[in-house]
């Protein structure tokens, strides 16, 4: 095949003859890529080959070939076309006759008239074709007879040959769609006319896209017909070609398969690595791979080690099978516990160190002592510095020890008590759940982040390193697609692979994969690189998470005792306070029965103390408070000195 333009051998294509290959015959530079948007470019370079695999119409250009003006028609375009002869027009019937007789033309003959003609019959619209059978007398004046219409609705008339026109010959046959003239050869560069458009006369010029591959290119070139190369259809002589098309991962996983799917690795992304695994480092060039499709279920959890080590961080499939058991939550701040609160969850904790609050801002803000138990309620609002509004968590305290709630002596000291959000101390979850759960139940029925304990490893993962650790803190659930991917050179380890985070550059490669017996032997668990584990912590899934509350500004002494006479607290819309006062009511013990009891009050401290509890600051005729747990407060109380040694 010799040569041709890339508009000439479009316009020609036969759509059932592809995948045609091309070798261009005269390099061009264009811009037109599937990245035409983002400014990237491709070249067409003299001998390069291209498989041609898809050509879509973009539009027609059609144009006036007198005037040279031009419009755009789209490919759904619904006129009919007809086409002329000629370009030229005849001034009256006996012109047209007599050109069809000076070029041995045989009647009939089609034509049209570019006006309305009106005759006794009927009126002729313009530019309907008629049809000229024979020229006959016709009472007394010679005419034309010429059939309007087809089939039953033949209507004929008797044209003078003195009838004005202009007049345009037609090629005989009906009107034709746009389709039709664009797949007709022989209609290729003709005159047409179309009563749908203002011109009488026009031409027509397709504009198609061509899709088509190019060697190690990953991405389908989309090229313009109308681009100035030649090229040369090869097709019946590279049928040895072989086309290498590079394929990204996450490709792979948009066209959902056909898996499993066979790959040569072209290209690692660069950048540092995201799991420390051992299959990582095998992800070089040229391993081939084999991927099984997409693993089940799409969903991960983040999850991070607990205890005086280094944290370590893993992502754990939501097909883990191993056990696990809830531990305790540790909390820092109120307003940890207030994130931590959900409905119809009761959230009871202790305290695990002495929380001072700024009494001195409003008394309903209360300390608390290493061992207090409190119950959750909910968030609320209190006064505090200069009479602004402060959020707080609403709390109800219990008893020392669980079951005795219904004391009186206890009773008289429960109550509920403010701590500002921003108050920092240390507080763990009582709990009393000792049930082994499976990852997907206990992730089902408590919210994250959860600190869990396992205590049975997966079965089908020897190596599991989770149940090794003290605790493990279950931050987030990420829905991110993972490919099941496995080494050719070893079937039998398989893992998982994010496209979104290592979208490897591969490509397909010959042969049938081995298919390992029985389920694919996944590895459920993956450790994370730090710098990785914190990427993931600024991803938009974990967006949303407002940061804790700033304290408020201190105030000096004076100020302070200003903003302490205004008293009051507002509730919530979650919750609402309630009179009396929040504060508890200080116990009626004796000075005498805490001394007897001091030494062995301050051995309880790590469990449940059933000693001094922190009450309303005694304030003395000065204006002066001391606090009660203040050494200067067994001073001014306590009978003997040993007390005042003691606490000193």
């Amino acid at each position: 095949m010799e040569p041709v333009s890339l508009q000439d051998f479009v316009c020609a294509l036969d759509p059932a003859s592809l995948p045609r290959v091309l070798r261009v015959c005269s390099g061009v530079y264009f811009q037109g890529s599937i990245y035409e948007i983002s400014g990237n470019e491709c070249s067409l370079s003299t001998g390069d080959l291209i498989k041609v695999t898809c050509v879509r119409l973009q539009k027609v250009v059609c144009e006036n070939p007198g005037t040279g003006q031009t419009m755009e028609l789209a490919p759904n375009f619904q006129g009919n076309f007809s086409p002329l002869t000629g370009p030229q027009s005849y001034g009256t019937l006996e012109e047209l006759v007599s050109a069809a007789t000076q070029s041995s033309k045989q009647l009939p003959i089609c034509f049209m008239s570019t006006h309305r003609i009106t005759t006794k019959a009927r009126v002729v619209p313009q530019e309907e074709p008629l049809k000229l059978e024979a020229v006959e007398m016709h009472h007394g004046t010679c005419c034309a007879r010429c059939v309007l219409g087809t089939g039953a609705q033949r209507v004929l008339l008797h044209l003078p040959l003195s009838q004005k026109g202009p007049f345009w010959e037609l090629e005989p046959g009906p009107p034709r769609t746009l389709h039709q003239v664009l797949q007709d050869p022989a209609l290729r560069d003709t005159i047409l006319t179309c009563p749908a458009l203002p011109w009488h006369s026009l031409t027509l010029t397709p504009q198609y896209e061509v899709e088509a591959i190019m060697h190690l290119r990953r991405t389908i070139v989309k090229i313009p017909s109308t681009l100035e190369v030649d090229v040369e259809d090869i097709t019946a002589s590279s049928q040895h070609i072989h086309f290498i098309q590079p394929l990204l991962l996450s490709e792979a996983l948009a066209r959902g398969g056909p898996f499993p799917l066979p790959t040569e690795i072209l290209e690692v992304p660069e950048g540092p690595p995201i799991f420390l695994s051992p299959w990582l480092s095998s992800l070089q060039k040229g391993q081939r791979l084999c991927i099984y499709g997409l693993a089940s279920p799409p969903w991960r959890f983040l999850a991070s080690t607990k205890g005086r080590k280094a944290p370590r961080h893993f992502m754990i499939s939501g097909a883990y099978q191993g056990k696990l058991r809830r531990r305790p939550r540790e909390f820092s701040t109120a307003y940890d516990l207030l994130g931590a609160l959900q409905p119809g969850q009761p959230l009871r904790v202790v305290a695990t160190k002495d929380c001072e609050g700024d009494g001195l801002e409003n008394p309903g803000l209360m300390s608390l002592a290493m061992g207090d138990r409190l119950e959750v309620l909910g968030s609320g609002q209190a006064l505090g510095v200069q009479e602004r509004d402060m959020d707080v968590l609403v709390c109800q305290r219990l008893s020392d020890q669980p079951g005795q709630d219904g004391e009186d002596e206890e009773a008289e000291d429960q109550g509920q008590i403010l701590l500002p959000l921003h108050l920092s101390g240390g507080f763990v979850e009582e709990m009393g759940d000792g049930r082994r759960y499976s990852l997907q139940d206990l992730t089902a029925q408590f919210s994250l982040p959860c600190d869990v304990k396992v205590v049975a490893k997966d079965a089908s993962h020897p190596a599991d390193p989770l149940p090794s650790f003290l605790g493990l803190r279950l931050e987030k659930k990420i829905m991110e697609p993972f490919l099941v991917v496995s080494l050719d050179s070893n079937p039998e380890m398989c893992f998982e692979v994010p496209p979104r985070w290592l979208d490897l550059t591969v490509v397909e490669a010959e042969g049938q994969p081995s298919q390992p017996a029985g389920p694919l032997p996944v590895v459920p668990v993956e450790e994370l690189t730090e710098a990785f584990y914190y990427h993931l912590r600024k991803s938009p899934a974990f967006e949303g998470q407002a940061p804790p509350p700033r304290p408020p500004k201190s105030k000096g002494l004076s100020g302070q005792k200003q903003v302490s006479k205004a008293k009051g607290v507002k509730s919530s819309e979650a919750f609402e306070l309630q009179e009396p006062s929040l504060l508890p009511k200080p116990k009626r013990k004796t000075l005498q029965k805490v001394t007897e009891d001091s030494c062995s009050l301050y051995s309880e401290i790590p469990g449940h103390k059933t000693g001094l509890r922190p009450t309303k600051p005694i304030t003395q005729d000065s204006g002066e408070s001391v606090s009660p747990c203040s050494p200067l407060s067994f001073l001014l109380l306590s009978p003997t000195p040993f007390c005042c040694c003691f606490c000193l």
